[in-house]
């Protein structure tokens, strides 16, 4: 029998002041509770209990033992009682790994109204463009743009990013329209060097090497440069989602985009995570599951 369970026995004898009520207390026959007591007299090397006509007492040793007992296994049952109200309210704050520009884009409205709905939870975004570690990292959700890596995590589909390549109206009524990607050579282009290629977009049945005017680091700075009239340049659609559905900017060759990538809600631990992970799959995966950036 486990020590936990032996300081089960031993604290209900204590309290019953008798084998056979603590034997009914705990759903054990009598000798079950007297061999559990008589082995973890064996294992400590001391007496516990006192047999006497009038039923079992504590000896000296086993009244400090007894007590220590109880003070374990009251911190016990705390320590899963705070774990079962993880599990049963949303409480603590939430980890959550996601794009820089989806934060921007596509996540604050949602975040805003999921705070609202779970005022005990608070809510940490973290910019990860590659796909995190989350055990290793402390965090709780991820959302991955492209396809995941074997894992035992767990993985929510969201929808999809398309490829596309987009200027400022103000370029494009000074430069004209690219119709074919060969086009772009004679266009001014904007590079993003985080792709690692910046000099070479990649369509549906072609690949393009150019030579960009401009490489940014971030993506953001290339889509500002675009909204300011530089150039051509290319980003998924979920980056520049309100510039596209302001007409800031305006996508070009769309019939030659490469195919969209998956968007993934990646976390761990399944039906057994924690109820402020499990709110948040259910309030945010339907909404943005339903948002227009991630349609293909």
């Amino acid at each position: 029998m486990s020590p936990y369970r032996e300081m089960q026995v031993l604290l209900a004898v204590a309290q019953a002041g008798s084998l056979a009520a603590a034997a009914r207390a705990l759903q054990l026959s009598q000798a079950t509770v007297m061999r559990t007591v008589a082995a973890l007299e064996q294992r400590l090397d001391c007496t516990l209990l006192l047999r006497g006509p009038r039923g079992v007492s504590l000896s000296g040793a086993g009244a400090t033992f007894a007590e220590s007992c109880e003070r374990i296994l009251q911190r016990v049952e705390q320590a899963e009682q705070s774990v079962m109200g993880l599990h049963a309210s949303p409480v603590g704050q939430l980890n959550l790994a996601l794009p820089l520009l989806m934060t921007h884009q596509v996540l604050t409205p949602i975040a805003v109204d999921y705070l609202a709905a779970f005022p005990e939870v608070s809510l940490a975004t973290l910019a990860r463009d590659e796909s995190p570690r989350l055990l290793e990292e402390g965090i709780d959700l991820a959302v991955v743009v492209g396809h995941l890596p074997s894992s035992s995590g767990f993985a929510v589909p969201l929808g999809w990013a398309r490829p596309l390549v987009c200027a400022a109206p103000v370029y494009l009524e000074r430069w004209g329209w690219p119709t074919t990607p060969q086009a772009l050579q004679v266009h001014r282009t904007i590079g993003c060097s985080s792709t690692g290629h910046a000099g070479e977009w990649r369509f549906a049945d072609t690949v393009v090497k150019l030579t960009p005017r401009l490489t940014c680091s971030t993506p953001q700075a290339a889509i500002r440069a675009a909204l300011a009239g530089f150039g051509v340049t290319r980003c998924l659609s979920y980056e520049a989602y309100q510039e596209l559905q302001s007409g800031q900017l305006l996508a070009v060759l769309e019939n030659f985009a490469a195919a969209p990538v998956p968007v993934q809600l990646y976390y761990r631990e399944g039906r057994r995570a924690a109820a402020r992970i499990r709110s948040f799959l259910d309030f945010a995966v339907p909404r943005l599951r339903a948002h227009p950036a991630f349609q293909a």
